[in-house]
Formats: C-alpha cells, sequence, structure tokens
C-alpha cells in the first residue's frame, strides 16, 4: 500500500514539474520565470525526498537539503538582480 502511494505522489510531483518547466520556458514575465524556478526547487525537493522513503535511506535527505540550500541562493540572487540590476555591489 505505502509503495502504491509513494509512485501516485512521486507522478504527481513530476506532472507539477513539467507544468513548471512549461511555465518557465513560456512565462509572460521575468517574475513569473523565476517563481517557476523556485517552485521547481521545491517540487525537486519532494520528489527526492519521496524517493528517499520509497528506499528507506537517509542520503537522498541530505541531497534534498542541499537543494534546498542551493534554491533558496540562487532566489535570493535572482530577486536582487530583478531589483538593482546587478547581483554584487
Amino acid at each position: 500500500m505505502l509503495a502504491f502511494t509513494l509512485l501516485c505522489v512521486g507522478i504527481m510531483i513530476s506532472v507539477g514539474l513539467i507544468l513548471n518547466l512549461w511555465r518557465l520556458l513560456v512565462g509572460p514575465d521575468v517574475v513569473d520565470r523565476i517563481l517557476a524556478l523556485d517552485t521547481m526547487f521545491i517540487n525537486s525537493i519532494a520528489l527526492i525526498m519521496v524517493y528517499g522513503i520509497h528506499k528507506g535511506t537517509s542520503l537522498y535527505f541530505e541531497a534534498a537539503l542541499l537543494i534546498a540550500m542551493l534554491g533558496f541562493v540562487s532566489s535570493v540572487a535572482f530577486g536582487k538582480y530583478i531589483l538593482r540590476g546587478d547581483i554584487i555591489e
């Protein structure tokens, strides 16, 4: 039962990733594309966590943590670029 549930959740998260990719490519504005990229980071973290639960190992949780830190730094950098036009002052 748990394996079937994890499979269904993995499929739903994958569909979300595909829709985020569509918004990233077609997005009408730069802000929409940045938001889609940030949401893709969140969905990829969730997909890695589901896979880690399926495999029963904690290695994937550490990988998800690294991706979360990378996503945060990139979101801050993109936001700073939009506001000021320059990342490094």
